[in-house]
């Protein structure tokens, strides 16, 4: 292929033979093709560092492991218009899009096609081209004729009536017919990002449709959003409303132009509006051509719905000069006359700040926490992680529970052990932890069985096992089938929850359970929080679909009020201020509420995905301006704004293999790092162990890809990023 040099027009490598050390060169040498067909390719994450200066148009359609993309992946390919992904697994927004900016040439774009297309370019059975038909027969085309032919769509001819130029149109978009592709496809193994040795089977959209639940819930919006996106031309003068009124599409049409082959990016809501708006030289977008109407459109949607950079800046700007601009702001404060304010506060500096470096990248670093002995120097990994605090003072420090009873403080910056208490059959599942506040060497653990224990650091000596043992362990009379413990603001309280309608009172000081608060629900109580500020105030969240807010003061026999979801509430937390109530039901209804009086201030309008066994947790970031959000069906971690709720970023989780997806089961953010968060995530595989995953939104991933939890890079397009 490389002796045909610049005469190699297409390179078709479907169903290719050839093996990793083939792929690995094609990758890093580049090929002077114009047209590179992988489509049913095997590979996982997409990463090529060749020259393919000549390429214009790539398909990579049915390549079912494909999940992601690096992000200089494109930037060799500075002449490609075409590229074609449809039922691949690409669902980020964030990441896609901005792997696709790195391609200036690019006007076709897509996830899924029209039934009636089988090859790139628009769709030649809606009624826009009976205006193209129309306007060919005149002395001149019209300029979106002229654009389309341009680009290799449309051959015009002046004797062509409507049937030929349809006919000829279907012959452009491609000579192969819906039977003459292969159902073909590679498995990528659960152990390898690359897999030669597997057997073709059967592929299509169904088998994609039984790995994500989400679509069968969100194929009616689609539906709708290509109704509401009628082929019409590209420029002004022709594509005015009446126009379109006047040669509206027929219900026939429609029914053949529904869209077959989606990646879950499709289903993603608002997803045409947003990849319209990002990637503005885009003319084809799922054979759909895009119109200046369509434009306008998905600016109004993307204002409304997402946020392209924090505390709605505009652009991202340079650090340098955003130091510059502090550094000169204070030395004017120097010399201004004391009753004069300076113009911009610190905090303003430290979320352009902010704003510059999440902006940097859309691949922010995570790492998998690793965590190791620090006497022995060896990695532990037989520790299985259940729930997990930060420390309120010490910014290093985090502790964890596991499936096993045991409480593990470890520096989470350098990964080792501070103090292991084992269980010693004392305790099962660690479900609750609470650090106290103004006592920061002491915790409170509950597992499952009922244990209630108090640990202080500063007590605790090692003993043979390897562990530790606290001098003087306060240990508190057993809440049966415990889930949730908290302390209030003063240390002197603290509450348990569990798999019951009720709610006990500890006295820290004493050890003496003070009350138990019975029936407070119409079943069970899955969490209970203590406000931050204010100790004598508390919420608690129940499967009755009830959030309630009570008052100590007042012995709790009525709640100060009650607010409900739709489905049962999973989580609730309040804001660092306490100025708000984030509540989190099943399957991501997440609403935020004012403390004061529980007036609905904020629904995050989160896609549901229709399982009733999709348990979602919501927490606030560092300060309180954005809150995380994840499913325990799901891999994706959502940021939002808190005082918006327009969506920030997606971050996604991705396990080892295309078979080893990772679902959140807990996040919290780092109450010490801006746009820092840790996150339990686990495996489908049941022999998988739980991880603690950090993310740091202020770094990219480019720098710290060796830690990332992706494991082992692989070479060629599929090498890990």
């Amino acid at each position: 292929m490389r002796a045909a040099g610049r005469k190699l027009g297409t390179v078709d490598l479907l169903d290719w033979p050839f093996g990793k050390s083939f792929l690995r060169d094609l990758s890093h040498r580049g090929l002077t093709c114009e047209t590179l067909n992988l489509k049913y390719s095997h590979f996982r994450k997409l990463k090529v560092t060749g020259e393919f200066v000549r390429l214009r148009t790539l398909y990579l359609d049915f390549s079912t492991s494909l999940i992601s993309f690096q992000e200089e992946c494109f930037a060799c390919m500075p002449n490609l218009m075409h590229l074609s992904m449809c039922e691949t697994r690409i669902s980020n927004l964030w990441t896609t899009t901005a792997a696709l900016s790195k391609l200036p040439s690019l006007v076709e774009l897509r996830f899924q096609k029209c039934m009636c297309c089988n090859d790139t370019g628009p769709c030649p059975t809606s009624t826009f081209w009976k205006e193209v038909s129309m306007s060919s027969t005149q002395p001149s085309a019209s300029p979106s004729t002229s654009a389309l032919s341009d680009m290799g769509w449309l051959s015009t001819n002046e004797n062509m009536d409507t049937e030929g130029l349809i006919n000829n149109l279907f012959s452009l978009a491609g000579a192969t017919s819906s039977h003459d592709i292969p159902s073909t496809r590679y498995e990528s193994s659960d152990d390898s990002e690359m897999d030669f040795s597997s057997h073709p089977q059967e592929s299509g959209l169904e088998n994609l449709l039984n790995n994500e639940p989400t679509m069968f819930n969100r194929s009616t919006d689609i539906y709708n959003e290509v109704v509401e996106n009628a082929l019409g031309p590209e420029d002004e003068a022709s594509s005015s409303d009446d126009f379109s009124l006047d040669l509206l599409p027929s219900t026939n049409f429609w029914a053949r132009f529904v869209p077959v082959n989606p990646s879950p990016i499709c289903f993603e809501k608002h997803y045409r509006e947003y990849m319209i708006d990002r990637l503005p030289q885009l003319r084809v977008l799922d054979n759909l051509l895009i119109r200046n109407r369509d434009r306008e459109k998905a600016k109004l949607v993307f204002c409304q719905y997402f946020e392209y950079l924090p505390y709605k800046r505009n652009c991202v700007e340079n650090v340098v000069n955003i130091l510059q601009k502090r550094e000169v702001s204070a030395s004017r404060t120097i010399l201004q006359p004391p009753n004069m304010k300076s113009r911009r506060s610190q905090n303003s500096y430290s979320r352009s700040f902010c704003a510059s470096k999440v902006g940097s990248s859309a691949w922010p670093l995570l790492q998998k926490l690793s965590i190791w002995n620090k006497y022995s120097g060896v990695e532990t990994r037989n520790f299985r992680p259940r729930q997990f605090e930060y420390h309120p003072t010490n910014s290093s420090l985090m502790v964890f529970g596991t499936l096993d009873g045991d409480v593990v403080i470890i520096n989470h910056e350098s990964g080792e052990v501070v103090c292991y208490i084992p269980s010693l059959g004392e305790m099962n599942s660690v479900l609750g932890l609470c650090w106290l506040k103004k006592y920061p060497s002491k915790l409170i653990a509950g597992s499952d069985n009922g244990s209630l224990k108090l640990f202080d650091m500063e007590h605790m000596q090692p003993v043979r096992t390897g562990g530790y043992r606290s001098a003087q362990p306060v240990t508190f009379d057993a809440f049966d089938q415990l889930t949730s413990v908290h302390v209030n603001s003063t240390d002197e309280l603290f509450l348990a929850s569990g798999y019951s309608r009720n709610v006990a009172l500890y006295d820290i000081n004493t050890g003496i359970r003070l009350q138990m608060f019975t029936n407070m629900h119409r079943e069970h109580i899955n969490v209970v929080k203590f406000a931050n500020l204010s100790h004598p105030i508390f919420a608690t969240s129940s499967f009755d679909q009830d959030v309630k807010l009570w008052d100590l003061r007042q012995k709790p026999v009525r709640p100060c009020y009650t607010v409900s979801s739709s489905r049962g509430n999973v989580m609730v937390c309040f804001s660092p201020n306490d100025q708000y109530l984030l509540a989190s039901a099943v399957d991501n209804e997440v609403n935020q509420y004012l403390t004061v009086d529980g007036r609905p201030q904020m629904n995050f309008d989160i896609p549901s995905t229709g399982s009733s066994q999709n348990y979602t947790r919501s927490y606030y970031l560092n300060g309180g301006d954005y809150i995380i959000s994840g499913s325990c069906d799901e891999h994706v971690v959502r940021v939002c704004c808190s005082q918006t709720g327009r969506r920030l970023r997606d971050i996604a989780l991705e396990g080892k293999g295309s078979r080893s997806s990772m679902f959140v089961q807990s996040l919290r953010g780092d109450p010490f790092r801006e746009f820092n968060m840790s996150i339990l995530a686990t495996y489908m595989r049941p022999s998988s162990k739980s991880e603690i995953v950090k993310i740091n939104m202020l770094a990219s991933s480019d720098s710290g890809r060796e830690s990332t939890t992706q494991g082992p890079s692989r070479p060629s397009f599929s090498e890990g990023g």
